[in-house]
């Protein structure tokens, strides 16, 4: 009789543990393509919050402006994640895309920074050789101007 109880209480939890992880579609889901570049845009805002902004200011939020440059809310957000998230064939060739879009505006942010990198160093490496000449200028006209001095000290000492 024991052994009975043990196999129906065991019977009973395994037939009992079916997946309930599918959830039902929302009436508002956000569709695929905007919820990729939602998703990169979210990336990217929370990555941010660790970076200082103009005003030298970290820790900033920048969650909401995403949402309202979608027009959509959090709650409606959530929703949408959550169904696509428990339907992970659909989910991970989103996330695959998103991935590439964020590998290629890196690759584009990167060329900028570099060839802006590059007009500055060649600004700063014009402005040295400026100061160079002007420099050089300086110190041939102090040359100058104490060679004439010590002539006229000559002609002084001459003179007298």
């Amino acid at each position: 009789m024991k052994y009975l109880i043990v196999f129906f209480v065991l019977a009973w939890l395994l037939l009992s543990c079916t997946s309930n992880t599918i959830y039902e579609k929302p009436k508002d889901l956000i569709p695929k393509d905007t919820m990729i570049l939602l998703l990169k845009d979210l990336y990217v805002a929370t990555s941010a919050k660790a970076i200082k902004n103009i005003n030298q200011q970290k820790k900033i939020s920048y969650i909401s402006l995403v949402y309202d440059t979608y027009n959509i809310d959090s709650l409606r957000f959530r929703k949408s994640s959550l169904y696509y998230t428990s339907e992970i064939d659909e989910y991970e060739p989103m996330l695959n895309q998103v991935m590439n879009l964020l590998e290629k505006e890196k690759a584009i942010l990167s060329r900028i920074k570099k060839t802006k990198d590059s007009v500055i160093n060649e600004s700063v490496k014009k402005k040295k050789e400026a100061l160079k000449e002007k420099s050089k200028r300086e110190n041939f006209e102090k040359i100058k101007f104490s060679k004439n001095s010590l002539k006229k000290r000559r002609v002084k000492k001459k003179s007298t």
